[in-house]
């Protein structure tokens, strides 16, 4: 729910109740939990491994004056995205980020320090994140565009399953990882081209045609699965894609094995990153694709084909959707299981939600996500007086409350889900 006031110059200003409920509820969380429920002692981290060149000393946190800092600090965000509604300010870009980071940096403090390990390597931690979140950076990008051209893609999921199966198939088929991952794209790309073909040339709602073909594909690769793979082991034993360091630049402590110790999947995820995001707003494509999402009979009338633009982005966009279903069966285990993607294209259309549509947001809005996932992993290797079951649901929690409003006034492109008929 969200009222409209007028600022000084005579503009309309939104107010976004739920967001602003959002901002008060983290505050209060944050209150109640870091500070008066600390459990107190230290949280300590491990910045550097044994093979780091540096060795950076033990991070070691008090728990209770860390909680109370965090709390004051997210309460007087909530306070200044309130006095910004009140005033009929635009709120900053980066204050959700902030807010959302701080939340996440409280929740881990809390945490270990209610753990009974003497120290959490944070290296680890953030590496595993990465990983986590590689499948869900592809998906959210290829929604981005698809999304961005004015196409709503919910078969990101079924994008990330068939190209996970696509890859396990045509990797043991061709004994080549370069094969795995072609393959791993072509069954993204013949997941975009039913959804092209429903949404763009038979005008079927978008929505409606990305559910059913997840739940195509689910069923699809699991007969397959099935009747296929289970019988013929060498139909589902690809090629395992290792990684492999950048000499010099893996060693620089943190960063170095976070960032320059990937598999060719890593690095493409970063590349794919900063091509798409450069495309779609300093180059002229970008404009023209932004344009068909944002007003398709404008464009239309300075000739652009609005609904081939829609269709060559949705391909491209599961391309890389299906690139990344191939994490699974060439980095995370080798071989394809049934529904092995267990939701993580939902994820995926979160993350570009809260990531504003941007190729750059979507990116950190996936790693917020695997962070949240990776954490339960390593809490309950450690030994954690939190329920398991609290760690489970923290990542679907932090994902609720992302699409729920914690961004504010989060916008789509204002054509996406319209079909368009030229007149």
């Amino acid at each position: 729910m969200s009222t409209a006031t007028a600022s000084a110059t005579g503009a309309v200003h939104v107010m976004n109740k739920r967001a602003l409920a959002l901002y008060g509820l983290g505050a209060a969380v944050a209150l109640v939990l870091f500070g008066f429920l600390s459990p107190g002692g230290t949280a300590s981290f491990r910045l550097s491994s044994a093979g780091d060149a540096v060795q950076l000393p033990l991070l070691t946190l008090p728990v209770t004056a860390t909680g109370w800092l965090i709390a004051i600090l997210l309460v007087a965000g909530a306070a200044y995205a309130f006095w910004s509604e009140k005033t009929a300010r635009r709120l900053a870009g980066w204050v959700p980020a902030i807010f959302a980071l701080l939340f996440v940096i409280g929740i881990l403090v809390w945490l270990v320090g209610s753990s009974r390990a003497s120290a959490i390597s944070l290296l680890s931690l953030l590496t595993g994140s990465l990983a986590l979140a590689l499948p869900m950076v592809y998906g959210s990008l290829g929604g981005v565009l698809a999304e961005r051209s004015g196409v709503v893609n919910i078969a990101i999921e079924g994008q990330l399953l068939l190209g996970a199966f696509a890859a396990a198939l045509g990797g043991s088929l061709s004994g080549s990882v370069v094969g795995a991952m072609v393959s791993a794209a072509l069954g993204g790309v013949v997941v975009s081209s039913l959804l092209t073909l429903f949404a763009v040339k038979y005008r079927v709602n978008q929505i409606i045609v990305g559910v059913v073909l997840n739940v195509l594909v689910s069923g699809l690769t699991g007969f397959l699965f099935g009747t296929l793979l289970s019988s013929n082991r060498a139909l589902n034993s690809p090629p395992r894609l290792s990684s492999f360091a950048i000499p010099g630049l893996s060693e620089i402590p943190i960063l170095g094995p976070l960032l320059f110790n990937q598999t060719i999947l890593g690095y493409l995820m970063f590349v794919a990153v900063g091509v798409l995001w450069f495309g779609l707003y300093k180059t002229r494509w970008g404009l023209r694709v932004r344009a068909v999402g944002e007003h398709p009979k404008a464009a239309d009338t300075v000739g652009i084909n609005v609904n081939r633009t829609r269709v060559i982005n949705v391909l491209i966009g599961g391309a890389v959707a299906g690139l990344g279903g191939s994490f699974y069966t060439l980095v995370s285990v080798s071989q394809f299981s049934r529904d092995m993607t267990a939701g993580t294209g939902f994820i995926a259309l979160a993350a570009l939600i809260f990531g504003r549509w941007n190729p750059i947001g979507a990116f950190f809005a996936s790693l917020l996500f695997g962070f949240a996932t990776n954490l339960q992993y390593v809490l309950s290797q450690a030994g954690t007086d939190v329920p398991s079951q609290f760690l489970a649901m923290l990542p679907y929690v932090i994902t609720i409350f992302a699409v729920a409003g914690l961004v504010g006034a989060s916008r789509a492109p204002a054509a996406s889900g319209q079909p368009y008929v030229k007149d």
